[in-house]
């Protein structure tokens, strides 16, 4: 299919004229009639209705639209592709990610790769809210969880398990839980309006309601509390694994039962999945995930 006659489609599309057409793609009126012409007979179908004056298009133009809208985004998002890769690793990168995830293990990584690439220009931004990367200009976002459908591409770049643990005076002043049931008379510290904690068993869910006197909307925050004696908190191993070989914190293991396993996400818009420097940020952060 020549996308130079699809553009002469969209260009009249949006025009309502193959002269406003031409005049956008900077042809005479007789080539973009031509064009046209030749994409109808490529297609076997009439695409426009036209007059002395305007075109219109037919119920097959219509269907066919978003059609060559998207060959020719796709066509622009390879050669920007093939500009970037010849412009090798450089630019802003624009990344996102949770506050504790971002500053223990993204932030930490960000001076080699500058040092590597002298022409690449990294912002982070460390937030517990969900970004839109469309709206928000954002190249890549880091997501811990559970992912839920998306119009993104998302890439799981590995697993991220998870362990109740407590401070030992939190232990020692209300004993150490046992089983799942165990947890409804201790002090949980859950992320706001998050009732519930999710475990796996035999290869089933199995979800408990927990309660406690302090919630909050940063895993920093559940941290913290959890240091500090206050209840016990469902956190990722590599937040707390220092803690865990210090004794600052105390694993527990219940009977018959796991925390549900969360994964580290790269998502990102689908137009942006093959700049060098996102592939480089990503391949980056994936040896870093191996050792943690």
């Amino acid at each position: 299919m020549d996308t130079d006659a699809v553009a002469v489609l969209v260009a009249a599309a949006a025009a309502g004229s193959l002269s406003g057409a031409a005049r956008r793609l900077g042809l005479t009126p007789m080539i973009a009639t031509r064009r046209l012409a030749a994409l109808e007979r490529d297609l076997g179908v009439r695409l426009m209705q036209r007059t002395t004056r305007s075109v219109a298009l037919t119920p097959e133009g219509e269907a066919f639209l978003p059609f060559a809208q998207a060959v020719l985004e796709g066509e622009a998002a390879g050669r920007a592709s093939l500009r970037a890769a010849s412009a090798g690793v450089s630019g802003r990168l624009r990344v996102s990610t949770s506050l504790a995830f971002g500053r223990k293990v993204v932030a930490p990584l960000v001076p080699r790769l500058l040092a590597d690439h002298p022409e690449l220009h990294v912002d982070l931004e460390l937030t517990d809210h969900v970004v839109d990367l469309v709206a928000s200009g954002t190249d890549l976002s880091i997501r811990l969880g559970l992912l839920r459908d998306s119009s993104m591409v998302a890439r799981r770049l590995a697993p991220n398990p998870r362990v109740l643990c407590a401070a030992p005076a939190y232990l020692a002043a209300r004993g150490r839980p046992e089983t799942l049931d165990d947890l409804r008379g201790h002090e949980c510290l859950a992320l706001t309006a998050n009732t519930h904690w999710t475990f796996e068993t035999g290869g089933r869910e199995r979800q408990v309601r927990v309660q406690g006197r302090f919630t909050a909307n940063s895993i920093e925050a559940l941290h913290q509390a959890a240091l500090g004696g206050a209840g016990i908190a469902l956190l990722s191993t590599w937040n707390v694994r220092d803690d865990l070989a210090a004794g600052t914190l105390v694993r527990i293991d219940l009977a018959g039962v796991v925390p549900q396993e969360w994964a580290v996400w790269a998502v990102y818009p689908s137009a942006r999945m093959v700049l060098p420097k996102l592939r480089t940020f990503v391949s980056a952060l994936e040896g870093v995930l191996n050792t943690i």
